[in-house]
């Protein structure tokens, strides 16, 4: 994983005096423990959740049963609404979900293969961006691939002139 991009991220973040948040399920906490490590930590992130169990969806972040039967807990759908249940529970700038499938066992199909993952950001109560990913190798290569491009995007979205964040 290239380093930069989340340096390059939290000095965005740092600059522009924003918070962050992130509720993680695929992922189990690599990506708060990844921006945890960037110096100056404690000046952004505000911390995280992770909830791999869809049941700890339900009861934490108020996702309903219904949502999860339909779309299944590695979907779009659920990652919206389980960033909606970080925001309820943490008071922070961004607030960023993440669910998908590193390894099988999951909802994984044709359509959804292992390796799909889906990222969810909120900015102070807005959807900032939302993307669905396909990534390959071995679980830890596919959350890897998944935290720089979350330093991607937020970068990407944080360097928008046309946005304000005061």
């Amino acid at each position: 994983m290239n380093r930069e991009i989340l340096f390059t991220c939290t000095d965005l973040l740092i600059k522009n005096e924003l918070t962050i948040s992130f509720v993680e399920s695929a992922t189990a906490g690599r990506v708060s423990a990844e921006f945890s490590l960037i110096p100056n930590a404690g000046s952004f992130l505000k911390g995280g959740i992770i909830c791999y169990d869809a049941k700890l969806k339900e009861t934490l972040l108020n996702v309903s049963k219904e949502l999860l039967d339909t779309f299944t807990p590695e979907s779009m759908e659920v990652t919206k609404a389980i960033t909606n249940g970080l925001e309820v529970l943490v008071s922070s700038d961004l607030y960023v979900g993440i669910t998908g499938l590193t390894t099988p066992g999951g909802s994984e199909s044709e359509q959804k293969p292992v390796g799909t993952m889906f990222i969810h950001c909120r900015f102070r109560s807005e959807s900032l961006f939302s993307e669905r990913l396909v990534f390959h190798g071995s679980p830890e290569e596919i959350i890897l691939q998944t935290i720089q491009h979350i330093a991607f995007l937020l970068c990407h979205h944080l360097s928008d002139p046309r946005l304000s964040f005061n």
